[in-house]
């Protein structure tokens, strides 16, 4: 290993925690304005209050726009990771005729802009004659975070020996028995990471929910036009939960994943 001289490791040191401030300043300062009783942040905070997350907790228009959140994010992580999986096992596991083209296109739609993606597909939808609705927007989502889950699952379906599944076969299992007892548990750290990447990205997209989701808000549609219309308090109380809540799951999908990768 090369020695760093000390005037090195200071600056190094210096950088990560530049870096970090730049990350994370900006959360704190949501986290301020969501306890302070002022309606706009100033600092010092000079009175302290859980009003607002006590009002956002309570509100039923919260509740409806959350709900629609979670079913956009749950209908997307289910069907990305399903189509994920299929598209991983192409990927990696058999050789066929433009497998290469395959790989390429399916990946495409991660580089496009998902302004511009979102409304090409409002256009569509509209040229077809369906109603944005938050249905549409799970198949917006579904456009752009289908390509992630099975990159994530792919990189681990390379990293397995495929001799594991022709020994069960050898011992006479069916496909169906192969794909239960040893390609899925083989590949279960890369589907749960796959699934939470999905989750996270759905029920944090901005953009295509604008474009494609109609009537139907989700929480970073409706965040955005409360900024717009009018500022209150509750709208960094949401994002601090909203941001407590992915850390929390992340977390316990870290702590899974590592399990899993024990356990195989």
């Amino acid at each position: 290993m090369t020695a760093v001289s000390r005037p090195t490791r200071a600056a190094l040191y210096l950088y990560g925690a530049l870096i970090l401030v730049v990350l994370y300043l900006p959360l704190v300062a949501v986290g301020f304005a969501s306890v302070s009783k002022a309606r706009y942040l100033s600092f010092p905070v000079k009175r302290y209050t859980g009003g607002w997350m006590a009002e956002a907790v309570t509100s039923p228009t919260v509740h409806q726009i959350v709900l629609t959140s979670l079913k956009i994010a749950v209908t997307v992580t289910v069907i990305s990771v399903i189509l994920g999986f299929f598209g991983a096992l192409a990927f990696a596991r058999f050789q066929w005729r433009f497998r290469g083209l395959f790989q390429k296109a399916i990946l495409l739609p991660i580089f496009f802009p998902q302004t511009v993606l979102g409304l090409a597909l409002l256009i569509w939808f509209s040229a077809i004659g369906v109603t944005p609705s938050w249905k549409t927007a799970v198949v917006a989502h579904l456009v752009w975070i289908s390509p992630i889950t099975t990159l994530i699952i792919a990189i681990r379906a390379y990293g397995f020996d495929p001799a594991l599944e022709e020994a069960a076969r050898d011992m006479g299992a069916s496909t169906l028995t192969v794909m239960r007892e040893v390609t899925l548990p083989l590949l279960m750290p890369g589907i749960v990471s796959a699934g939470l990447f999905a989750f996270l990205l759905s029920w944090g997209n901005f953009p295509l929910s604008l474009f494609t989701s109609g009537v139907d808000a989700t929480l970073p549609k409706w965040l955005y036009s409360r900024m717009v219309s009018g500022f209150t308090p509750q709208i960094p109380a949401l994002g601090v939960m909203s941001v407590a809540g992915s850390t929390v799951l992340v977390l316990a999908g870290l702590i899974l994943v590592r399990w899993l990768r024990r356990r195989t």
